[in-house]
């Protein structure tokens, strides 16, 4: 991931409803979600809901799927290591090992 593409993340990420819906589908995992029940788990309207996922996918960090008269939304997992190794790239100047805890933390 570059700088451009990390920014463009971050910024998507910057609201609090962009970041809810985001953690929503990382916890949902590879199955994803419907535009729908993500509206409703987070109690958030429907055609906010939409502007709020049209920014996530311009950002890349989710990818949708149509299943007929609706989309299912899936975290973009490529995307989100993509993030996580721009972040830590050049994590403990260069000494690995230091950085063991952190990727314990976030491991799967």
């Amino acid at each position: 991931m570059d700088k451009s593409s990390a920014l463009a993340a971050f910024s998507a990420l910057s609201q609090p409803t962009r970041l809810d819906v985001f953690r929503l589908l990382i916890r949902a995992g590879k199955a994803g979600m419907a535009a729908g029940e993500i509206a409703e788990a987070l109690d958030v309207k429907q055609n906010t809901m939409s502007a709020n996922l049209s920014v996530l996918h311009q950002a890349g960090l989710v990818h949708s799927t149509r299943e007929g008269r609706s989309i299912r939304y899936a975290a973009n997992l490529d995307a989100t290591r993509g993030l996580i190794a721009f972040l830590v790239e050049d994590c403990c100047g260069g000494h690995p090992d230091q950085c063991q805890p952190l990727l314990k933390e976030i491991a799967c």
